[in-house]
């Protein structure tokens, strides 16, 4: 009985692996911000500023660089919920979570601030 009980728990962690992983496989790639659409005020000049150098780059790892609203240079990320929910941190350690959307080529960020959409390069 307890092997049975066993057997059946690695199983479902497996499967949690699998989704998560699978998750993590779409958005490890590099991402050109192409859309923004603000939700709080946003200046013009901070908006071109987000669609000009806005770019991230996703590594296996767990890493993420790039430009959102400022520069990442060492960041990490955290990819749950099967995809729908990120975590980037910036290298000082603050979060910007998020609802993410993978499909296909294009990757949408929800935060309360703003919706980003990144096309992948």
């Amino acid at each position: 009985m307890k092997k049975s009980n066993l057997f059946i728990y690695g199983i479902v962690l497996l499967a949690v692996l699998m989704v998560s992983c699978n998750g993590r496989n779409k958005l490890v790639n590099s991402w050109k911000i192409t859309a923004v659409e603000a939700k709080m005020p946003l200046s013009d000049s901070a908006k071109t500023e987000i669609l000009t150098n806005g770019k991230l780059t996703f590594t296996k790892d767990g890493h993420v660089t790039g430009f959102l609203q400022s520069e990442i240079t060492d960041g990490t990320y955290a990819l749950t919920k099967g995809g729908k929910s990120l975590v980037i941190k910036d290298e000082t350690g603050t979060p910007y979570p998020c609802e993410s959307t993978i499909t296909g080529d294009k990757l949408i960020l929800e935060s309360k601030e703003m919706k980003i959409t990144l096309d992948k390069i």
